[in-house]
């Protein structure tokens, strides 16, 4: 395999900054009854990044289109709206819902949230009405802040789900009225001036920071619990990376060499980032929103995804990086005002949600002045696994980096044995920013967690330098477009139609969403049943991204093994060169 130009200083990079006096020294503690790797220098909360961004209040922060406001009108709007939670009865240990497109207000009630000891609700704002129930009757938050698409769509819930627990609602963006006890953003911020200032809270490591939903394997989302210990963890990881590749370039340059991309580190005095993925996911909230605070930057938020809007703001904002998935990334350099665009501000384009393609890694590298990189992580880590960029990922654009100092890792082969460089199995992984386990699901914790150990449910291998590779998913999921889907979920939802006998979904690839959702199905006798009326049956039931795109129909019963599960695998081969209905 292909060296790093600068792998021999890649060791001597990372225990200088690792080592006892290195900005990124960790330490084993007892963390949840198991040893665990923490940074030493680690803040104790992440109330304290936001408090201590008011260092930069003369700086822009959002960006909404017209819209601007520098960190000192945000730590304005932030104590107000703190003042009000405490006000109608939200603190320490409680839940906010923020159900809202990437709105400037997402943020602001992100921070007022995380300052009074509360801890956020990420709801997707994809979800149909009923997922939106599911979702706030199994967090049970004490508000929701909600914006006018999403209010539409459970507001029919809300009476029930007002009878079991109170439920206050503070409209964002909501043009007329709104259900009873509720009230305008711009109202409960007015309100709040005539109230007491939101107390002080000692806010430990093991408090909860944010429940973020992942798409459920056995049919519902399970709500990740993230710590704020987690989140303060994923912020250093990614730190230490941008650190690392800084450092191991200069002693590549002090040793007389160049190598690519070393030119392109330099960090700006006020980055900037255009926000393309959603704020309820870690890539946007953890990954983005958080590193950019905490130095000051602009968040560059886009209403809708699209290449040539995306485009427009890089030439006028000139951000200096692009947080997106891959799709997106390959989108804009394929855009064909790309070349009239200038984008010589970006030193970065990157981001998460999925594999980094090698062929888009060259291709960025051609088409921009900076370095592309890739993210490995899931939601149960707050963020990052591994991490590859610059130099290093130029020379293994296969693979998504090393794994992050705070985390321990194993490759465990199926009958639990650990595998050595080289050999394939899932990647376990240990250590402070893994999550404390999903919300209401003992068994489902049982089975992912052990001993502190994370089962990513991702197939890969650690090569002699300690880089990751990953194969497969070891989890029914369909990864579209940095969305996970899960099969059972929309096999739960499609056999709710009366004419469906066996469904087995699975991942067809797509150029540009890089999968899509694919279902094999098998009608019961007699029944009639078109794709567009099974289509149009889920869309009323899940999420509109996790509606089959392709579908086949089989005469015969699907291939089952031993155990009486499909084939999905063999579906797949047999069936994607066929035609779909």
């Amino acid at each position: 395999m292909e060296k790093s130009p600068v792998d021999e200083h890649y060791q001597a990079a990372w225990d200088e900054l690792t080592g006892p006096e290195g900005p990124f020294a960790w330490s084993v503690q007892e963390v949840r009854g198991v040893p665990t790797r923490v940074y030493d220098q680690a803040p104790p909360n992440m109330a304290l990044v936001w408090a201590a961004s008011i260092a930069y209040a003369e700086n822009e922060y959002l960006i909404y289109g017209e819209e601007r406001m520098t960190y000192g009108q945000a730590h304005t709007q932030v104590d107000a709206l703190a003042s009000y939670l405490t006000s109608v009865g939200v603190g320490h240990g409680d839940r906010v819902a923020l159900s809202m497109r990437n709105y400037p207000e997402w943020t602001l009630a992100y921070w007022a949230t995380l300052k009074i000891g509360a801890a956020v609700v990420g709801m997707n704002a994809w979800w149909t009405g009923a997922e939106m129930e599911f979702g706030l009757a199994d967090s049970t938050p004490k508000a929701l802040i909600v914006d006018e698409e999403r209010l539409k769509r459970v507001e029919p819930e809300l009476e029930g789900l007002r009878k079991n627990s109170s439920l206050h609602v503070i409209g964002v963006r909501v043009q007329g009225e709104l259900p009873e006890d509720s009230i305008h953003w711009e109202d409960a911020i007015e309100k709040a001036s005539e109230l007491p200032s939101a107390p002080e809270i000692d806010i430990s490591p093991e408090d909860d920071v944010c429940i973020f939903y992942t798409s459920g394997t056995t049919g519902r989302p399970k709500g990740a619990a993230l710590t704020h210990r987690g989140a303060v963890s994923n912020l250093l990881n990614l730190g230490f990376w941008n650190a690392m590749t800084v450092t191991a370039g200069m002693k590549a340059v002090a040793a007389g060499e160049t190598p690519a991309g070393a030119d392109k580190q330099a960090g700006e005095s006020n980055p900037g980032s255009v926000l393309a993925v959603p704020l309820f996911h870690v890539t946007g909230c953890n990954c983005c929103l958080h590193p950019v605070t905490a130095q000051g930057g602009r968040l560059i938020l886009m209403y809708r995804w699209d290449a040539g809007v995306a485009l427009e703001l890089i030439e006028k904002e000139r951000p200096s990086t692009f947080t997106g998935v891959p799709t997106m990334a390959r989108e804009l350099i394929n855009h064909p005002d790309f070349e009239a665009r200038d984008t010589s501000s970006l030193s970065h384009l990157g981001g998460g949600g999925a594999a980094v393609q090698p062929d888009l890694v060259h291709k960025i590298e051609k088409k921009i002045d900076g370095r592309p990189s890739t993210g490995y992580g899931l939601t149960e880590v707050n963020g990052v696994i591994a991490m590859n960029s610059a130099h290093f990922f130029t020379a293994k654009p296969e693979s998504t980096g090393p794994v992050v100092p705070i985390l321990e890792s194993r490759i465990v082969s199926e009958d639990g044995e650990d595998q050595e460089a080289g050999q394939l199995g899932e990647l376990w992984v240990r250590g402070g920013n893994v999550f404390r386990g999903y919300l209401n699901r003992p068994e489902a914790n049982e089975e992912i967690l052990t001993d502190g150990w994370f089962h990513t449910g991702d197939i890969g291998y650690l090569d002699d330098d300690g880089f990751l590779f990953l194969v497969d998913r070891a989890k029914d999921m369909v990864l579209r477009g940095g969305e996970n889907v899960y099969s059972a979920e929309v096999e739960a939802a499609i056999y709710e139609h009366p004419s469906v006998a066996e469904a087995a979904v699975f991942a067809v690839p797509d150029e540009r969403l890089g999968e899509a959702v694919g279902v094999a199905i098998v009608k019961l006798p007699g029944a009639q049943l078109t794709a567009e009326e099974l289509q149009n049956h889920v869309r009323t039931l899940i999420a509109s991204f996790k509606v089959p795109e392709h579908i086949w129909f089989s005469e015969e019963p699907l291939p089952r093994n031993a155990n009486g599960k499909f084939l999905k695998r063999e579906l797949r081969e047999t069936l994607i060169d066929t035609p779909t209905e």
